[in-house]
Order: structure tokens, then sequence, then C-alpha cells
């Protein structure tokens, strides 16, 4: 039989000084256990399923000798009924550290997405932008809160006072939140469905964007003034205008022309390929030159200095994003103290045009003036082609017949008087 300890009293207990454990009595396995430092805390020891086990109890400046029996005999009726505290409390223990897990911010949440994404990005800008929009639009709502505590009511409370007047904005904020929370439960910080989902949940609480307002497009120029921009734009003998000159040839976006080097270009063969890293799609996309784009490569391929880049800035570097629109405002303000008269697109007020307008001139010159496909000029676009027969069709033939309309572009935007339409044919 086991050793009967005789109930302790509180001085005998506290007079305790040895290091190890003390049986105190009172309670079959109560114990007292003094470590090397002298730190005191209350331990049982009991027999679960025929093993030896301790079960803390507490510390002794904080358990009172008497409520340290109490707890032990508790312990002891919940041993009888077959039950393992053991187990228990380490399963609770685990549950509170799953629970503690969970608390993550949306505002963490969302910087550790952004920075988990950055390095796939195009570029720094990006995750700016990312950073800027949920700083101003999202944070002030849900930045505190768990990101497991978000509902549709806090989307909407988020989304509702810029829906109406900043709805480009609004519409990029909502999608990037989605992306945030979806991230946030496979990482486990949240279940349920993702309240930041348009389609079947916010559509059905916020007005759609598409009924607010028209969607208000780069103030592009008509087509029939693109001829007299470019000769007035020859005139300047600079980078950025030579720049603007290929983006107008090519209906190429600025970011892709400001990147350009030599390495995309083949003069014999009269294409550009520009690679799939800097294309908005991520695809590749091969640019057919015409005579006039060839022309213009060839001249400053002669009078370029050892630089990979097509367009150098000033410093050797790529230029700025906003050089080129620079360039047309300082030609608007010229033109407009010659003739009173500026370039401005007239369906957009009195808005100076933007160099990615002229993607829009393009377009709408092929669309009213030419009779090339639809396909074919959205892909001379570099427009993703929803449709899989149109998909099938640009893989195929589109090509030879975009070489046909970069061409025919180049010839209208060279004649003197723009507004004279020539009749071509497609074979």
């Amino acid at each position: 039989m086991p050793k009967v300890v005789p109930p302790l009293s509180d001085i005998a207990v506290r007079n305790l000084k040895k290091a190890g454990l003390h049986s105190v009595g009172g309670v079959k396995g109560l114990k007292l256990q003094i470590s090397e430092s002298g730190a005191r805390s209350w331990i049982l020891r009991a027999t679960i399923g025929g093993k030896v086990k301790d079960i803390g109890l507490g510390g002794y400046s904080e358990i009172s000798l008497k409520q340290a029996r109490e707890a032990a005999r508790v312990y002891h009726e919940d041993i009888k009924r077959g039950n393992d505290p053991v187990a228990t409390k380490k399963a609770e223990r685990q549950r509170l550290a799953a629970e503690q897990a969970k608390q993550v911010s949306f505002e963490q949440c969302a910087e550790d997405y952004i920075k988990m994404r950055e390095p796939g990005w195009d570029n720094s800008k990006q995750a700016a932008q990312w950073r800027a929009s949920i700083r101003h639009y999202a944070l002030p709502t849900i930045g505190k809160l768990n990101v497991g505590d978000i509902e549709t009511t806090h989307l909407v409370a988020l989304l509702k006072p810029i829906w109406t007047t900043k709805t480009t904005t609004a519409s990029r904020v909502r999608a990037r939140v989605e992306s945030i929370l979806s991230y946030a439960k496979t990482c486990g910080y949240r279940d349920g469905d993702n309240p930041a989902v348009l389609k079947g949940n916010l559509e059905n609480l916020l007005p759609k964007l598409s009924q607010i307002k028209a969607a208000k497009h780069h103030p592009a120029l008509p087509y029939n003034q693109v001829a007299q921009f470019l000769t007035d734009l020859r005139t300047r003998q600079t980078n950025s205008a030579r720049a603007l000159e290929l983006a107008i040839l090519t209906c190429s976006r600025s970011g892709e022309v400001r990147g350009a080097t030599w390495a995309e270009i083949d003069l014999q063969a009269k294409q550009w390929t520009i690679p799939k890293e800097r294309m908005k799609a991520r695809k590749e996309h091969v640019v057919p030159l015409s005579d006039s784009a060839v022309t213009l490569l060839k001249l400053l391929k002669k009078n370029s200095p050892k630089n990979e880049l097509v367009f150098p800035g000033s410093r050797g570097s790529q230029m700025s994003d906003m050089t080129l629109s620079k360039l047309i405002k300082a030609m608007h303000e010229k033109q407009v103290e010659k003739d009173k008269v500026g370039y401005v697109d007239p369906s957009q007020g009195r808005n100076v045009v933007t160099p990615h307008g002229f993607r829009s001139t393009f377009r709408d010159w092929a669309a009213e003036q030419s009779p090339f496909p639809r396909e074919v000029i959205e892909h001379a676009l570099a427009h993703q082609l929803k449709d899989k027969a149109e998909a099938a069709y640009q893989r195929g033939s589109a090509l030879p017949k975009r070489v046909k309309l970069m061409q025919a572009w180049a010839n209208f935007c060279n004649q003197v008087d723009a507004a004279t339409v020539i009749n071509m044919r497609v074979s």
C-alpha cells in the first residue's frame, strides 16, 4: 500500500524549502513542487489509464492549500468517470493556440498577401497601387478587425461611400479585398464564404456599376486629325517624340514602347516581338512594322548610342510614363496659341488627348473606315478574344492580315488630308 501522508498545515507547507516534490496530504497524490530556483507550484500525481501522469494545478502564490486540495478531489472524480484530464487540458491548449493563430487583423493579412504576390508583379508600382488603395479605402473600416470576423455588412460599409462617386476605384478595391480574404481562408485565418464576392452577394446590395454612369475612356483624338498631329509631332527632334510616333504607328501601349529594346526588333523581318513579361495579357505579342515604322527605327538605330533601349531617357534608363503625356500637353498648348484650337477629344469635353487614347483613335478608324475583321483589329491592339473561334482564327491567319492593317493605318496617318479615306481591299 502507498504511504499515507498526514495532512500538512499551511505553516508546515510554507516551511518546506528543499527542491523537489513534497506530498502535502489531504488528497492522494497532491504535491508541492519546489524548483532549484525556489519557485513553487501544485502538482497532482495520478494514475490515468494505467499510466502515472502529473497534472499541474497552478502556482503556490495564486492557489492556496485549500484550493489545491479541492481541485485535486475534482480531478480524482473526473478520472473515476473514465476521463483523462491531461489529454483534455492538452486539447484545450491546442484549441486556444489554434484560435490565437487565427487572430490576424485584415491590415496584417493584406500586407502579407501583397508581399507574397509582389515578386510576380510587373513592377513595384503595382504593389504601391495595392497598398495605397487598401490604406485609403479599406483600412479605415476593416483594418483592425480580425480577418476571420469580416462580414458582408463590413464590405457594404466600406464600399458604399465610393461606389457611385469613384466607380473604378471602388471596383478595384472590392476585387483586391476579395483576393486578400481568399488568401486568408487558404491560410486558415477565416472560414465560410468570401463576403467581398460580387456575384450573388454584393451585387444584390449595391447599384450596378454599369448603370451608374458610362465608362470614361482615355481622351482620344478624332482619326481625321491624326495626320496633322503626326506632322506637328515630327517637327520635334526628341526621343519622346519618336517614342510617341512609334506608339501611334504601332497602336502600342506607352509602357510597351518606352520599354522596347533593340533585341526585340527585327528590321529585316519588319517585326517587333514584345515578350510576355512586358505585355498586359502576359502573352508574347508580334507587332508588324509598317514602312514608316521601319524607316523611323532605322534612323534611330543609326543615330542611337550603344543603349539596349530603343528610347532611352535623359539618363540612359527607361523614360518616365509621364514623358509622353507632357509632350502632348506641350503640343496642345502650342497649337492653341497658334490656331486657337488644340488637340482634344470632343466627346471628353476639352481634355487633352492621352498617349493611350491613340489606341482608341486607331480602333475608331479601323472599325469605321477599314474593311478589316474585328478579330484582326482586336489582335492588333493585343486584346484578349473571348470567343474560341476568333482565338483560333487569330492564331492561324491573323498575322498576314495585321501586316496589311498596320500598313493601311500608317498610310492613313501619313496622308496630307486624313479625312480622305483610301478604299482598301483585304485578300
